[in-house]
């Protein structure tokens, strides 16, 4: 059974390298199919993703009444002005930035050493847009810049303190947060049933670092923002997925992501090693799913009843296609 090692591509550094990928039926997730039997989250029509309207490698931001096609380097260097740094990761510095009267978002690499993860990253951009990732605006792989669609509310990890403000209090009701979670689990199925196949989102070990993956949106929904970890998964052809190549630690670490063979050296354990650890699918990112809703709901302990009962009537068994997915490839 292979074990893919995520982030360790070798790409030069050209447009050929975020424009390569293809992603045909040989890609597809074998078995997978859109969550909970597409009940709850085929997400045909989005209201806040005027982008859907666009031919292929195209752009438009909400205020705008044509598409664009994705800028490329002359553009981006000449057209996009930087206004102020807004976030820092070990990838990327984000700037807010202006493009032709638009706010945009210009990513750059923090790091050289990190420019596999940027350039993963702009390649699921482009493969997996859709109304659960953010607009791809344009790239420019000789510089490495990355223009995204700009949401002034930031990351989910604000939505609280976004909510408690006076302009935004009437958005604080069940219903809002429900829809969040929603929009979380239909990023995860989009992700597990991509064009890209079946990815696993790496970045989700804890509550803080998940959270920080998605923005929300003007209309308060969520869509992924961060897809420079995303390993493949593909069960009929024995490909697993690590994420990274340390020992994972957080709340959010599902059990087959854990050192199956830790403990006291005495009683036989050992101390970690990357070789050994065995690898995942996609089914790492379910632990997730409860989690994540139960925090949405945080400020409402009555309401907690709304996503228990929720996951247990969509976790029964028959509201699981992951499983599908799982025993299909199992069986090839």
């Amino acid at each position: 059974m292979t074990i893919q090692k995520p982030f360790q591509l070798k790409r030069k550094l050209s447009a050929q390298s975020v424009d390569s990928f293809s992603g045909g039926p040989e890609h597809q997730c074998r078995g997978c199919s859109p969550l909970f039997g597409g009940l709850w989250f085929r997400n045909d029509e989005h209201p806040m993703s005027p982008h859907m309207g666009c031919p292929p490698r195209h752009f438009r931001m909400a205020s705008m009444k044509t598409c664009y096609p994705w800028l490329q380097c002359p553009q981006v260097k000449a057209e996009v002005r930087k206004l102020k740094l807004i976030g820092q990761g070990a990838v990327k510095q984000v700037y807010l930035s202006e493009w032709r009267g638009q706010k945009v978002a210009l990513s750059t690499l923090s790091s050289p050493e990190y420019l596999e993860d940027f350039l993963h990253g702009v390649t699921m951009l482009q493969t997996l847009q859709g109304p659960q990732v953010v607009q791809l605006v344009g790239w420019c792989p000789e510089e490495v810049l990355l223009v995204t669609e700009y949401h002034p509310l930031g990351s989910l990890l604000s939505l609280d303190a976004t909510l408690a403000q006076e302009r935004h209090r009437s958005r604080d009701t069940w219903q809002t947060r429900l829809r969040l979670a929603l929009d979380y689990v239909s990023a995860l199925s989009h992700l597990h049933a991509s064009p890209a196949g079946c990815r696993v989102m790496c970045d989700s070990n804890s509550l803080e670092k998940t959270l920080s993956q998605f923005l929300l949106t003007a209309d308060f929904r969520l869509v992924v923002n961060d897809l420079d970890a995303l390993p493949e998964v593909d069960q009929s052809r024995g490909l697993l997925a690590k994420c990274g190549h340390r020992e994972l630690t957080g709340d959010f670490v599902a059990p087959e992501q854990l050192w199956p063979f830790g403990g006291e050296e005495d009683d036989g354990g050992q101390p970690f090693s990357d070789e050994l650890m065995p690898g995942y699918d996609h089914l790492s990112d379910v632990l997730a799913v409860y989690r994540i809703k139960i925090q949405l709901f945080t400020l409402r302990l009555l309401l907690l009843l709304i996503p228990i009962g929720f996951v247990l009537l969509l976790f029964n068994g028959t509201g699981l296609p992951w499983l599908n997915c799982w025993s299909s490839g199992a069986g090839s």
